[in-house]
């Protein structure tokens, strides 16, 4: 989802930045292209629009306009926004009262848990943090594997199961093997779900 609106507005922006000199026109063409892609990236409508708007106001002040680069100026103005959007500030992931803390990344089908457990690891081990990720998606062909490539680019041990043991089983046994590690972190990945898949629920 990130990746695909990061390049959306990449290409939006991209254009803009090439222009010499902007117009009211120039902005509001870009600003829909840009709430049309927040809301592909299933962004809150409201949250959209007030971002839009935000970004709107400060983009068509006189001293944008003029300025030398006003393309890069209402790139800009846009990342301020999205950071304060965000909340205005990094935070780090709080851990449990126990260790290993304990995460279960669970989601719909092809939302992106697998990569997002592998960042939320990458994330944590660049804060000194030393998190173990537990492949328990066994449902999707490929998954382990999938984890085991993204766990081995960033450095991160992934807890693999193949003998045929259920997904409670692995995430159970993995998280032993995070104690038993020292890890601080316990991902547990597991397989897409929807609301009507009793059995996975």
């Amino acid at each position: 989802m990130f990746d695909a609106l990061s390049t959306k507005l990449a290409e939006v922006f991209g254009r803009l930045g090439t222009k010499g000199r902007l117009g009211e026109r120039d902005v509001d063409s870009a600003l829909r292209e840009v709430r049309m892609a927040l809301l592909e990236a299933d962004v809150n409508f409201r949250v959209a629009r007030d971002l839009v708007a935000a970004i709107r106001v400060r983009a068509l002040e006189a001293d944008v306009l003029r300025s030398v680069a006003p393309g890069q100026q209402v790139i800009k103005i846009t990342q301020e926004e999205l950071t304060r959007i965000l909340g205005g500030e990094s935070k780090s992931l709080a851990s449990g009262p126990t260790t290993p803390t304990k995460m279960l990344v669970v989601g719909l089908n092809g939302s992106g848990k697998t990569t997002t457990a592998a960042k939320l690891a990458r994330s944590l081990k660049r804060s000194g943090q030393q998190p173990l990720l537990i492949a328990s998606d066994l449902a999707r062909p490929a998954a382990i594997d999938q984890l085991e490539i993204l766990g081995d680019q960033i450095g991160v041990p992934v807890y693999v199961d193949r003998s045929g043991a259920s997904p409670v089983e692995v995430a159970r046994d993995g998280v032993k093997e995070a104690t038993r590690l020292g890890a601080t972190w316990a991902i547990v990945d597991t397989a897409g779900r929807l609301q009507v898949d009793d059995e996975r629920m």
